[in-house]
């Protein structure tokens, strides 16, 4: 049997009838409400775009990351215009969608998304946990925004071999590894140390979690605060961190101990028991082959998780990696700054575009679920197609046959598969000039490729 169009209520307004439907698991519009009720933003009158469908609209803006906002608008309402009594009914125009949008501010945007965005694997999610831990990983990256005088002298400017073109804000990223959900994060001027923002980040660390960062992270407070909330860490070790080794350990890695910055807490005997794991890689196509490379852990049980693992696991760090990829290449479009040309729009997009991820990777995981599958085999870019598409199918679609509607496009999603990830690498290298980055010469166009799995390549010392 197909889908029955939806009756629509005499009664109804048209800007309360409007609802992001296909998103609606993910993004209830309760939640909004709730979180516009508890930041005390309301409206007197009901207008063509009330608060709610404001925040839909920038949830939306970045699903339809390449047409304007009114465009966008119109995207959004294209389902329930096909079904409204009134077909010459118009939607709010250009000046009204931006009064709106400072109107609300950034706060609902960031509160919706610390009551939204947690992580969402379960223990039968295929590579999300290790050791019964859940894998999670922290970074940072910078985003560019517009270039006007508000944004510069908020986020300012990275300098170097000159000011950067545009402006840039620091993003840090907590997220869960096996299904690429952001869970936290933190928008600050792009001089702000992504080290202090990733401090700040702990505070969205649960007991039960496995905590990966890079060696710019290191820092002893860091993972006693990860301790202290029944967590556990592990980084890579920068050169000049020098752990006073305690004892070896069965599986060829060895205990030590590492100590605060600060002089005082040394001579006090402040430490902190943490494992080392050393290993090189075999694998002359790999970066990295030859050299040493250390991973320090808090997990101290050689038996309960070995060297190899770790050493094996540390990799998964890279799944943000993809995440930033997801958010900047595929959603915001890499290569042209945001669109809020003041600082306030700029964190309200910011945190928008992260929902708007996360309400994908939601269905993603949802579908992945129920196809018994790993959720790395499904494509990103096609569920981005799928949801633009499922839009306004959703809003003519009779409600009564929602559920069903759902069902199908989770099926939908899983119809493009990703083929196994196989081992790959490429040379860090670009055509730019002027970039921190080696030149794109003739002999990068043919790079060597691994021999075989990345595990395969590990050898501990």
């Amino acid at each position: 049997m197909g889908y029955k169009l939806r009756e629509i209520e005499t009664e109804s307004k048209f800007s309360q009838a409007l609802n992001l439907e296909a998103l609606s698991r993910a993004v209830p519009v309760s939640a909004i409400r709730a979180v516009l009720a508890a930041e005390q933003i309301g409206e007197q009158r009901e207008r063509k775009l009330n608060l709610v469908l404001t925040v839909l609209l920038t949830i939306a803006m970045n699903i339809y990351t390449r047409l304007s906002l009114g465009e966008v608008l119109r995207k959004l309402a294209r389902g329930l215009r096909y079904v409204w009594p009134d077909p010459s009914y118009e939607v709010a125009g250009d000046s009204a969608i931006s009064y709106r949008r400072y109107q609300l501010g950034a706060r609902p945007l960031v509160a919706l998304f610390h009551h939204l965005c947690r992580p969402m694997a379960s223990p039968e999610t295929p590579g999300a946990f290790l050791f019964g831990l859940r894998l999670m990983a922290l970074d940072g990256t910078v985003e560019d925004v517009p270039d006007t005088p508000a944004n510069a002298a908020v986020f300012g400017r990275h300098s170097g071999r000159g000011d950067s073109a545009f402006p840039q804000v620091q993003a840090v990223y907590l997220a869960e590894c096996g299904t690429h959900a952001v869970v936290d994060a933190g928008f600050w001027p792009c001089r702000v140390s992504e080290k202090a923002g990733g401090t700040r980040l702990l505070r969205s660390v649960k007991p039960g979690m496995l905590v990966m960062w890079d060696r710019a992270f290191h820092d002893y407070d860091r993972i006693q605060a990860v301790l202290d909330q029944g967590s556990q860490v592990l980084e890579r070790l920068a050169s000049g961190v020098k752990p006073a080794k305690v004892r070896r350990l069965s599986d060829g890695s060895y205990l030590a101990r590492i100590q605060p910055q600060n002089y005082r807490r040394r001579q006090q005997g402040q430490a902190l028991l943490v494992r080392i794991v050393e290993y090189t890689i075999t694998d002359p196509a790999l970066p990295g082959y030859g050299e040493t490379h250390r991973l320090l852990t808090t997990l101290l049980d050689p038996v309960a998780a070995p060297a190899l693992e770790l050493a094996c696991a540390y990799h998964e760090r890279w799944e943000i990696e993809l995440i930033i990829d997801e958010t900047d290449t595929h959603q915001r479009l890499v290569g042209r700054p945001l669109r809020s040309l003041r600082p306030v729009g700029v964190i309200q997009e910011l945190y928008a575009l992260l929902i708007a991820h996360y309400a994908i990777r939601f269905l993603m995981h949802e579908a992945a679920c129920q196809a018994q599958i790993d959720p790395d085999r499904l494509s990103f870019t096609h569920a981005l197609e799928v949801v633009r598409d499922a839009v306004p199918e959703f809003q003519m679609t009779a409600r009564e046959q929602l559920d069903q509607l759902y069902a199908r496009m989770l099926t939908d999603l899983t119809h493009k598969l990703l083929p196994e990830r196989r081992p790959r690498t490429n040379p860090r290298v670009v055509k730019r000039k002027m970039s921190k980055f080696y030149l794109k010469r003739p002999e990068h166009y043919h790079w060597p490729q691994p021999a075989g799995p990345f595990c395969k390549a590990l050898a501990l010392i």
